[in-house]
């Protein structure tokens, strides 16, 4: 399945969830969208277990943009590891290249962070890091390629991004730098995903 590209207010529509942000049209028509989309803000057509787990898993790829082997691979990694597994799936989620390049506000949304990332306008350490899924650790560098700095898209972006920065990043604008401080904890991750029902649908 490909990366979805069609109107996010669908999507976010489907989950009554501004997942890509601030959605007028969804406050508007908070249920689902199609022919029977109003008779489910009415009550009907009640998900079973199965079926909120599932959604749930959905609603996370999409607001990362993950395709489902990404995302199963992930979850495996999360579970390897001792702790929570929700909580570190989405630390590992949260990790990834194009999520921090979003995240440091170097891009407006994820899907522009990954196009920026691909067309390698992006370094990590000073290397050139074109693969949007590549892990960072803590205490990496996040920053714009010194050609790409004066890209519009860019500029733009950085200067409508808010002056908070998520604590676990720090923003150099001079360099146009970021640094990876620590692992998020999930209360600092502002997603509103329940990770523990992407767990039950995995466990199964």
């Amino acid at each position: 399945m490909a990366r979805y590209i069609g109107p996010k207010s669908k999507i976010a529509r489907k989950f009554r969830d501004p997942i890509y942000g601030p959605d007028k049209y969804l406050e508007k028509k908070n249920y689902p969208p199609g022919q029977h989309g109003i008779n489910k803000k009415r009550g009907a057509g009640k998900l079973s277990e199965y079926g909120l787990q599932l959604q749930e898993k959905q609603k996370a790829k999409y607001t990362y943009g993950i395709l489902e082997k990404q995302f199963k691979n992930i979850y495996r990694k999360a579970s390897a590891k001792k702790g929570v597994t929700g909580e570190i799936l989405l630390q590992l989620i949260e990790s990834r290249l194009d999520n921090i390049v979003y995240r440091l506000g170097i891009a407006p949304t994820r899907a522009a962070a990954r196009q920026l990332v691909t067309h390698k306008h992006i370094v990590v350490n000073e290397k050139v890091i074109n693969i949007p899924s590549y892990t960072l650790k803590v205490g990496d560098i996040v920053g714009v390629r010194e050609r790409s700095k004066a890209l519009e898209t860019i500029q733009e972006s950085l200067s409508r991004h808010s002056a908070s920065r998520y604590p676990w990043l720090e923003w150099d604008s001079n360099s146009m730098a970021g640094k990876y401080m620590m692992i998020p904890e999930r209360d600092m991750i502002p997603e509103n995903i329940q990770e523990q029902l992407i767990v039950e649908l995995y466990s199964k």
